[in-house]
């Protein structure tokens, strides 16, 4: 049975670093021989391999506009006729919010720009928040047992939401990182 993509590469997508073929070949090899196209098929193979890893990394840009990451997502015959009858994996996109400062004990929203719509899936959201004065640091969401201390986030149709607990506007530098499906 035939390995399914992206298995075909075996795990960890690594590109092999032995040659599949002898350099000399190229020069002491007659262009119109057997040998020669041969050749050819076992270059032309590994440059397919290497293809499939490099379109298949995750790709290290966090930008303020959407981004396709690299990561790919399962097909899911759930979601329309179209995957049920062609299942093909998803790309994930990424978009970063430089959201600014957090509130005093408020709500802030900040709008993401997304035109989201029932295909949307998240995979995953996060954020950090940082106080450069202070040199402290805080993942987001924030947990803690100190009543009032932790941070909530969410996203809707149109806003990354922020809510604080207490009093954070010293952590001026907030980003958020969407990462999503779009069917």
């Amino acid at each position: 049975m035939a390995k399914s993509f992206p298995d075909q590469l075996g795990p960890g997508l690594f590109v092999p670093t032995t040659n599949v073929w002898d350099p000399s070949e190229i020069e002491a090899t007659e262009v119109t021989s057997q040998a020669f196209k041969e050749l050819m098929v076992r270059l032309y193979q590994n440059l397919n391999v290497m293809s499939l890893a490099l379109n298949l990394k995750d790709t290290g840009y966090y930008v303020d506009q959407e981004f396709v990451t690299g990561q790919v997502y399962f097909p899911n015959k759930t979601l329309s006729s179209t995957t049920a009858q062609a299942p093909t994996f998803r790309q994930t996109f990424r978009k970063v919010i430089n959201f600014g400062a957090l509130p005093n004990t408020a709500t802030k929203t900040v709008a993401h720009g997304l035109t989201i719509t029932s295909g949307f899936t998240f995979t995953r959201i996060y954020g950090t928040a940082s106080d450069v004065s202070g040199f402290n640091y805080i993942p987001l969401p924030y947990s803690s047992n100190v009543a009032g201390a932790p941070i909530e986030f969410s996203i809707d149709a149109n806003n990354v939401i922020i809510t604080t607990g207490s009093d954070r506007t010293a952590f001026t530098v907030t980003y958020i990182v969407m990462e999503f499906i779009k069917q």
